[in-house]
């Protein structure tokens, strides 16, 4: 399921990209507050999160190289 999850952030653009980052951290942020008030109801989601921001870093810097390669 991962790789499946790294391939759609490959589809999107940079600026898509760093959309869904921020919306991310936001959301983790909500979830860190939520887990810190004992309502989190699924603390495996906060986990799950952060991989994802993550893998989306990851494709964006895959690019970012990619370029500095192909650019030489």
């Amino acid at each position: 399921m991962n790789l499946l999850k790294t391939n759609n952030f490959r589809e999107l653009s940079n600026k898509e990209l760093e959309g869904k980052i921020r919306e991310a951290k936001k959301e983790l942020f909500n979830l860190r507050m939520k887990q810190s008030t004992g309502t989190l109801e699924k603390p495996s989601k906060i986990k799950e999160l952060r991989k994802d921001v993550a893998r989306m870093k990851t494709v964006i810097r895959e690019r970012e190289l990619k370029e500095a390669h192909d650019g030489e």
